[in-house]
């Protein structure tokens, strides 16, 4: 029994390293560890079982075939318990089993530096498979994983690698088919090293180019959605200045008017006074509100909150907004418009029995603190990074211009749907 503990022992460290790298290698589907400790003892047993009568024999040629076909029975057992594509799951296989052919000569090659070499071979074993195992959990896991979504491109290469080095180890005794091809062996290890490194290497590159490609796209996205907000607003601006410029002229006149109607009190004209003040109460125009300091954001305010009164949508707002403010006043005024017209819009939208309203709230706290709520339908959705899904072609291009906002100066934006009742909150 002494005699077969080595061979024993260097089974044992082979079988846990090989199914620790595939467990490395694939993504497990169950969260349980109990259940792959179990899968991993069976195979043990069973392998073990199998090699200890040429163990005793010393029929190491023998050994490496039962141990192949041990391998192609581990791959099918182990197939179930990971969640990976069958072909994505042979890549890995084969890759496994690349490594394992290489682990084999390599430890046999190097095994008498060691005082025992029957040891050494389980020693070499476990160092190898460690630091292949490290290196693959810290550094390669992420690429590795993109190798395997693009499986077809890459799999011709890995499996001629397979076929190559399997083929160095048929066909004789394989102690003498190792030793005395120790140097073709040693160039086609190299080799599959330099493919692998190749290919994770190349796919890094592509996957870098690719993400530069999509970011530099998202942000000319984001500028040509704050271009075409910023259009809108300042039409809308424009507008608003010219209501201004009236209630201006309207203040001129209303100096003349005053000293008209003291002209008229003066003389004792009182009913004179009375009609004048009549037919000009009804014909003055209706001055914009001031809801905060900065004119931008205060006439953005007063047009949505003269649409929502029109149709009939009760405005709650609180603001308190300085003159001055960290960021474009423009572009604030943009967000401001764009998120009052999606509440309006959303509270045109409700169904009977439902009371449209829409509280707006902001304060200035060293930062903007803005919060918009309004009731909306139930079937209101929000994608995977929490923003809002639009259902129509050509909409929700006034929230992608708020989200580009936030962006742009590094701001918090959620937005939240619960109980029937739309909350978009933004710190910036």
């Amino acid at each position: 029994m002494t005699s077969l503990f080595p061979d024993l022992l260097r089974a044992v460290i082979t079988d846990v390293m090989l199914i620790l790298l595939l467990s490395t290698m694939a993504t497990p589907k169950y969260k349980s560890k109990l259940i792959y400790i179990l899968v991993t003892i069976i195979i043990l047993a069973a392998n073990i079982g199998a090699d200890c009568y040429f163990y005793l024999t010393e029929n190491y040629t023998a050994v490496f075939y039962v141990d192949l076909v041990m391998l192609l029975v581990m791959g099918v057992v182990l197939k179930p318990l990971f969640a990976d594509k069958i072909m994505q799951w042979c890549f890995s296989y084969i890759t496994m089993v690349n490594i394992y052919a290489a682990v084999v000569f390599l430890s046999y090659m190097f095994c008498d530096i060691f005082p025992q070499p029957n040891y050494g071979i389980s020693y070499l074993r476990l160092i190898m498979f460690s630091v292949i195992v490290f290196v693959f959990h810290k550094r390669v896991s992420k690429l590795y994983r993109k190798v395997l979504d693009y499986w077809h491109i890459y799999i011709l290469p890995v499996a001629s690698l397979l076929v190559c080095l399997l083929s160095f180890f048929f066909g004789g005794d394989i102690e003498e088919k190792l030793t005395t091809n120790y140097i073709p062996l040693l160039l086609v290890i190299l080799l599959g090293l330099s493919v692998y490194i190749s290919i994770i290497h190349s796919l890094k590159t592509i996957t870098k180019q690719y993400a530069m490609r999509e970011e530099n796209q998202a942000m000319q996205a984001e500028r040509e959605y704050l271009q075409l907000a910023a259009v809108n607003m300042s039409r809308r601006l424009e507008l608003m200045g010219e209501v201004a410029t009236q209630n201006s002229r309207a203040a001129h006149d209303r100096r003349h008017f005053n000293n008209v109607l003291l002209e008229l009190l003066e003389q004792g004209k009182t009913g004179e006074a009375a009609a004048l003040l009549q037919t000009n109460d009804a014909s003055l125009p209706k001055i914009s509100m001031v809801y905060c300091e900065n004119p931008a954001v205060n006439a953005a305010v007063c047009h949505y909150t003269g649409l929502a009164q029109q149709a009939g949508i009760s405005v709650k707002l609180m603001l308190e907004i300085p003159d001055n403010l960290h960021v474009d006043a423009l572009e604030f005024s943009m967000v401001v418009s764009n998120l009052m017209e999606n509440a309006i819009q959303a509270c045109v939208k409700l169904p009977r029995g439902k009371t449209p309203y829409l509280r707006f709230t902001c304060r200035s706290i060293g930062r903007l603190l803005l919060e918009m709520e309004n009731p909306c339908a139930e079937d209101v959705r929000l994608d995977q990074s929490g923003f809002p899904l639009s259902r129509e072609e050509g909409h929700g291009i006034g929230s992608k211009s708020v989200i580009a906002f936030a962006k742009k100066y590094d701001g918090e934006l959620m937005y939240q749907a619960v109980g029937g009742i739309f909350r978009v909150r933004l710190l910036v």
